[in-house]
């Protein structure tokens, strides 16, 4: 993993967005952590204010490099596979960025509104400090050994 996305974990569209990002990056480049995990907020000083703002990406290598809001969607997407060339083209745009920015702090401000409040709080299968354990390399531990 090199980078952490924290997110909503009550709002139905981040929730939905992670469940992608999840299903496209497989635990590659990115682990999450809800902004209701008070205790691993904390671990990058990271307050429920500073999440008010919006998502944050912090590149894991360089934790003082962070991205907020619109920038890091922007960045995600730039990490992706083939992303790159979109978001490359998305900043090309005159104006674009400046209607992006606005659109994502209209939704990031209503989003319980517009898409919902779920009753219980996300945990990501890729959450910080939850790897799955791969079977392959613990055969001593199904055998007994």
């Amino acid at each position: 993993m090199n980078y952490k996305v924290i997110y909503d974990g009550n709002c139905n569209l981040c929730v939905t967005l992670v469940q992608l990002l999840e299903t496209l990056d497989q635990g590659k480049n990115f682990e999450y952590i809800s902004m209701q995990d008070l205790d691993q907020l904390k671990r990058f000083e990271i307050t429920a204010d500073d999440c008010e703002m919006g998502m944050i990406l912090i590149d894991q290598n360089h934790p003082e490099k962070r991205w907020q809001g619109s920038d890091a969607a922007e960045e995600i997407g730039r990490i992706l596979p083939v992303g790159e060339v979109f978001v490359a083209a998305y900043r090309a745009l005159p104006g674009m960025k400046w209607m992006g920015d606005r659109v994502y702090e209209q939704v990031r401000d209503n989003r319980y509104t517009l898409f919902g409040k779920r009753s219980t709080t996300y945990k990501s299968v890729y959450a910080v400090g939850c790897r799955a354990i791969d079977n392959s390399d613990n055969q001593d531990l199904k055998s007994g050994s």
